[in-house]
């Protein structure tokens, strides 16, 4: 642990960031996870909601720094063409 005042506020705020990155990132898979298992069921309705949740998740995420943006352009691609396959 540091000795330095400063440094020991930084090592609690960077403890606090990777948990909420964590958490966010574990509800983006999940979120990811829902439009895979509408087009499993093929369900579009379902698929196609869970589609939009996807992709604000994926912005947001985007915009927070906590993914990069080939990342989610990506999965963006790879869902849409899932989506697709059920029309």
């Amino acid at each position: 642990m540091a000795n330095i005042k400063q440094q020991m506020k930084r090592v609690k705020t960077n403890e606090k960031a990777r948990l909420a990155n964590a958490s966010f990132k574990s509800s983006l898979k999940t979120a990811m996870k829902a439009v895979n298992a509408a087009v499993a069921a093929k369900d579009l309705e379902k698929a196609q909601a869970a589609l939009s949740t996807a992709y604000k998740k994926l912005d947001k995420a985007q915009a927070k720094g906590i993914v990069h943006k080939n990342y989610v352009a990506r999965q963006k691609s790879e869902l849409a063409n899932a989506v697709n396959s059920l029309k």
